[in-house]
């Protein structure tokens, strides 16, 4: 079906780059409900466990028993889009990707809540990556795998960068995804995506615990093991060194940065997750020719 759909949309194709912008603005819009959802999700999850766990201690008990509290359904499709503020459930046409946000003035359209900035910001951005990939890749097999990768990237990136929490369902996709890739054929071999894997968990799982170790604090969570193992997936071993020194670079800049402008206490922690992937996306762009030009300045 996809070769049939290459061969009206080629890579290079102006139609092909529209496609891609319209479908990637579609999708961030999704990835707007994703990222404000699935961190609720999870700790309306936690509370059921909890109160489940309290039932049974409860029962185990002589009565009168308690009963567990009753959390409201909650998920990606339920309830519909509403306005944070007034509730109110927004229409269709005023959902509409980049487009509802200038025309509504970034106001919503019954109580004039301002409404951020960020939304339209992640449907351009997933728009824009999009057409990237579809320009590169044309319509094939590669532009879908990359397609959704950047997807739930960009969902961990602002996730991450919220509550400091890498979902498990999103870093264990990405590295069965990048697994499958390379078991399809992909541009990494697939033994090379296995090793990259584990090496990618093994380094930061090493990493915070020698830390730990020496502190007694913990540096990072176990998501960011997860989330370097699923880039070791889709871009081998050999680009691990590439994606951690970008990482630490990128996120010792931001760092200072906040420090200098007195937006962050010394000693606060800060989310490594969204640098990690600043760091994946630097290595997958441009990982060979970084590696190509620190080689030559070692032989000089």
């Amino acid at each position: 079906m996809l070769e049939q759909i290459s061969q009206l949309y080629p890579e290079f194709s102006h139609l092909t780059l529209f496609l891609g912008l319209v479908l990637g603005l579609v999708v961030g819009s999704f990835l707007n409900v994703v990222i404000g959802r699935l961190p609720v999700m999870m700790q309306r999850q936690w509370q059921r466990e909890c109160a489940a766990l309290t039932a049974d201690e409860a029962a185990s008990q002589p009565p009168p028993q308690q009963q567990p509290p009753q959390i409201e359904a909650f998920s990606i499709a339920t309830p519909g889009s509403h306005c944070p503020k007034c509730k109110h459930p927004i229409k269709w046409y005023d959902n509409i990707p980049v487009v509802s946000w200038l025309l509504l003035k970034a106001k919503c359209r019954h109580c004039k809540a301002p409404i951020s900035l960020r939304y339209p910001a992640i449907e351009l951005l997933t728009g824009v990556t999009f057409a990237s990939i579809a320009w590169f890749f044309g319509a094939s097999w590669p532009a879908l795998y990359y397609m959704v990768f950047a997807a739930v990237l960009i969902s961990m990136f602002f996730i991450d960068y919220d509550h400091m929490l890498l979902p498990d369902q999103l870093t264990y996709f990405t590295l069965w995804l990048g697994l499958f890739v390379a078991w399809g054929g992909g541009p990494v071999p697939l033994t090379d995506a296995v090793m990259g894997a584990i090496a990618g968990y093994l380094f930061l799982w090493s990493v915070y615990w020698a830390f730990k170790l020496l502190t007694g604090k913990e540096g990072m969570g176990y998501g960011d093991f997860k989330l370097l193992a699923a880039f070791g997936a889709w871009a081998g071993y050999t680009l691990l060194p590439v994606i951690v020194l970008a990482a630490a670079f990128s996120g010792a800049v931001m760092g200072i940065t906040l420090q200098v402008l007195q937006r962050n206490q010394r000693g606060q922690p800060i989310p490594f997750g969204p640098f990690l992937i600043c760091g994946g996306v630097i290595a997958l762009l441009w990982g060979e020719p970084l590696l190509h030009w620190y080689w030559g300045l070692v032989r000089i």
